[in-house]
């Protein structure tokens, strides 16, 4: 019974961060399929790319409609996201699940003492001067690296992706965060049928009841996620999501290296 509530309950934490943060939702994804779902890596890691594109689509509609959602910056980083996704999920073939769920854990250290270290006034405050925005070739550039990313460990990237919006594309937090629901559905997308592709060669089958009844939880989490956006402090929450990651991080390299 404890068990099963921690997985559920964090299903439904899966996309309330990713409607409260645009990031964080297959950062928790993965761990949440491995370690409380039981599931093999390789498959955790595509279903972690099905379920957090299907919530982010759903949060990047709602946040289409609301207008908080930038279609320029998408294009920008979302096209070269594509090639990029196709590219690291082809990559991950020739490495064992464990390498990937390794490369993953140290992503998801950096990404949590990237969280912790940001200054305030950096998810807070407003982009100024609309002119310092990075040129369309490194911003497609970094669509494409953030792209690679994604397909190789099944990250959605978004806690890549809001920084780099606001701080290179210039989008105010809140665009940021809808803006990066639209970029982390496609490369998802992307990501996912080149990994199920795989998949099917190599005899392994998802188990799509519980993926589409853990997408099902996160897209409640996400709604809720995104009203409380605008209520509560980023800051806060991204600290305590920041030492969050930390925590789950460190177990699962202490869980592979012993």
């Amino acid at each position: 019974m404890i068990h099963a509530a921690l997985a559920w309950g964090g299903a439904v934490l899966i996309g309330v961060s990713l409607g409260l943060l645009g990031s964080g939702g297959s950062i928790l994804t993965v761990p949440v399929l491995v370690y409380l779902f039981g599931q093999d890596e390789k498959l955790a890691i595509a279903g972690s790319l099905a379920v957090v594109g299907v919530i982010a689509a759903v949060g990047a509609f709602a946040a289409l409609r609301r207008r908080q959602f930038d279609a320029r910056a998408w294009l920008s980083l979302g096209i070269p996201g594509l090639g990029g996704a196709a590219s690291g999920a082809w990559a991950s073939q020739f490495v064992s699940g464990q390498v990937q769920l390794g490369t993953f854990a140290v992503i998801m250290l950096a990404a949590g003492a990237a969280m912790l270290r940001r200054p305030a006034d950096t998810a807070t405050s407003p982009p100024t001067a609309p002119h310092a925005a990075l040129p369309l070739p490194m911003l497609l550039m970094l669509g494409a690296v953030l792209g690679v990313i994604t397909g190789f460990v099944g990250v959605g990237g978004g806690f890549l992706i809001v920084p780099a919006l606001v701080m290179a594309a210039r989008l105010s937090p809140l665009l940021a965060t809808g803006t990066s629901l639209g970029v982390i559905a496609v490369n998802s997308a992307v990501g996912f049928a080149a990994h199920y592709r795989e998949l099917s060669a190599s005899g392994l089958q998802l188990d799509w009841l519980t993926l589409g009844a853990i997408a099902a939880a996160g897209i409640i989490g996400g709604v809720g996620g995104q009203q409380l956006a605008s209520r509560l402090s980023a800051t806060t929450l991204r600290r305590v999501f920041g030492v969050t990651v930390i925590v789950i991080a460190s177990a699962m390299l202490g869980d592979l290296l012993l």
